[in-house]
């Protein structure tokens, strides 16, 4: 079961970009569950599993935290853990159900997304560019990709050749909860994926039958853990934070579309995301942008 939370924990670090520490606690927390969850499979005489916890269970493991004396702030903690993790298993059909729907946990505040400036993100793809190896070529198309559209890591190793129209400048590609949407990139973006189609991607497939837009070494679908190490060596080249991850550019790209003017509606639309307030978070970093201009510009806020 324990093999279930590494997965996971690789999907933060590639998908969501959480920090080391974050990803030991949700680690720390998930191991506990697993603990517990074997325990309960053995003394109903299952074969541990997580398709065999159900919601009873989980509400069993909060009657353990609680008599154990845990904090509140605690037990909310893990809940949250627990109910990213179900959520997961159930996006990568491992689970049917989640054992933590409709569960009631006190409110955890969310971390604000820390995107990277202008300069930083076209010093960051740049640095593939200074490399003449198929890989390199595939990771600035990937790079530049992810900059103009603001997918998700898993939407874009999702991607087949069939799904980017070079020369109408668009992708298509399949969000939560299998909804299709329809992103419009840059004429640089398409340009790159044109010539990476054309020049590159014959020298790394090893068969016409795969259909995956970016292809490993191997000849097969790149994943996202794969670009995640790229994109850390990538950031270090750049001297950019460690914490730098796939997600960090689509933060970027929502920041700086709504700091350039874009509708909040028009960003929720291309990001995907189904509710506004999801996409409202970014309103706060922009409206902090506008204060800084405001008191460099207006000539009594320099009074």
């Amino acid at each position: 079961m324990k093999d279930q939370v590494g997965s996971f924990l690789n999907f933060l670090a590639a998908e969501k970009g959480l920090a080391e520490n974050t990803r030991l606690a949700y680690r720390n927390d998930l191991h506990r569950l697993a603990d517990f969850a074997e325990q309960q499979a053995v003394k109903q005489g299952f074969e541990p599993g997580w398709d065999t916890f159900t919601r009873q269970g989980m509400l069993s493991y909060l009657l353990d935290l609680k008599e154990r004396n845990y904090a509140a702030t605690t037990i909310a903690r893990k809940v949250a853990a627990a109910r990213s993790f179900f959520g997961f298993l159930v996006d990568e059909g491992i689970i049917k159900n989640d054992p933590t729907e409709n569960m009631e946990s006190p409110a955890i505040g969310k971390v604000l997304p820390k995107p990277i400036s202008i300069s930083q993100v076209r010093r960051l793809i740049e640095q593939p560019a200074r490399l003449a190896t198929p890989e390199a070529k595939r990771d600035q198309a990937m790079l530049e990709l992810l900059y103009a559209s603001g997918m998700r890591i898993s939407e874009l190793v999702s991607l087949n050749t069939g799904d980017v129209d070079t020369a109408n400048g668009f992708v298509r590609c399949m969000g939560k909860g299998r909804k299709e949407r329809i992103i419009p990139i840059y004429p640089q973006a398409a340009e790159l994926i044109r010539k990476y189609l054309a020049e590159t991607r014959p020298r790394l497939a090893h068969s016409r039958s795969e259909l995956a837009l970016f292809l490993n070494p191997r000849g097969e679908r790149l994943t996202r853990q794969g670009f995640w190490q790229k994109l850390k060596e990538y950031a270090r080249a750049a001297e950019l934070e460690d914490s730098i991850s796939p997600h960090t550019l689509r933060h970027s790209f929502a920041t700086h579309m709504l700091s350039g003017g874009a509708d909040l509606r028009a960003v929720q639309e291309l990001l995907g995301h189904a509710n506004i307030s999801t996409t409202q978070v970014y309103t706060h970093l922009t409206t902090e942008h506008v204060r800084r201009s405001y008191d460099k510009s207006h000539p009594r806020a320099k009074e």
